[in-house]
């Protein structure tokens, strides 16, 4: 991956424009920053000032982007104190905030993006679909989520049934990009079973002609990754996948987000923050 990101680093001081709860204390952040919005790339985060009282900032995944208002969306769920104060944050207020940071995922001449989002790793792949939405490219993405969707999942237009799969993300569907949803929790409409079991059924059905127009991208819980990882090789398909990883500074200087990293010269460790968040499948599984 590319180092573009490293000059497009900034601390923000942006204003809360609305803040949305959904069930299983997840929130949707929606923040004034034109900076921002015009320089993130699909895959890249900010590291953010939840509060007063906690100097440490968190890292959190832009999900999408309004060039026009000037203004980004985040999607969180509470997993401890950090994300707890965040939530406890009002419209008007306002956050110091470092990014975007990391390098994103890149796209390819494949006509045929897979897009695989599970839990919290769900904003990058909504962020890829903006990005693509008006252009040539036929996507398929794929949701997954243990708990509630933090959206009120809806038939999809096209009433393709993958195996009961049957309803979507309203935003996705207004931009006309396929999706369906997987949850092992027996939602309506959503397939019961893992996102890579969904993913099967969707490859199995397409031509070899099909097939070789499918790139996959990904981000999700790690063992989520690894399936992901291991089902592009078995279809061989490329795989760009984006890990989530528990980081301090957010901006390559701690080194406590390192991970191993298969290279052209052996074996190396590279920051998550800032030589990825995103690399290839095939070099870190």
């Amino acid at each position: 991956m590319s180092n573009t990101h490293r000059n497009t680093i900034q601390v923000c001081d942006c204003q809360i424009l609305a803040h949305y709860q959904f069930e299983d204390d997840q929130y949707i952040l929606t923040l004034a920053s034109d900076s921002i919005a015009k320089a993130t790339k699909p895959g890249q985060f900010v590291h953010i000032t939840v509060s007063d009282s906690l100097a440490m900032r968190r890292p959190i995944s832009i999900m999408s982007v309004d060039v026009e208002n000037a203004t980004f969306d985040l999607l969180y769920k509470i997993v401890g104190t950090g994300t707890r104060q965040l939530s406890k944050r009002k419209i008007g207020d306002v956050l110091s905030i470092i990014g975007p940071i990391g390098n994103g995922f890149e796209l390819t001449d494949k006509k045929r993006p897979l897009l695989i989002g599970g839990g919290v790793g769900m904003p990058p792949m909504i962020a890829i679909a903006q990005q693509i939405k008006d252009k040539d490219y036929q996507p398929f993405t794929i949701l997954g989520s243990e708990v509630p969707f933090p959206f009120d999942e809806k038939p999809a237009d096209n009433a393709k049934n993958y195996a009961g799969a049957t309803h979507t993300m309203p935003l996705l569907e207004d931009w006309g990009v396929e999706c369906r949803l997987a949850s092992l929790r027996g939602f309506e409409g959503v397939f019961t079973g893992f996102v890579t079991d969904l993913a099967r059924q969707y490859l199995d059905a397409l031509s070899i002609g099909g097939l070789a127009e499918v790139e996959v991208y990904a981000c999700g819980p790690h063992p989520m990754l690894e399936a992901v990882a291991v089902l592009a090789k078995e279809y061989a398909l490329p795989c760009q996948v984006s890990l989530e990883e528990y980081m301090a500074c957010g901006v390559g200087g701690c080194a406590g987000c390192v991970v191993e990293v298969q290279t052209d010269n052996g074996a190396a460790m590279k920051r998550v923050c800032v030589d990825g968040p995103v690399f290839d499948a095939d070099q870190v599984f």
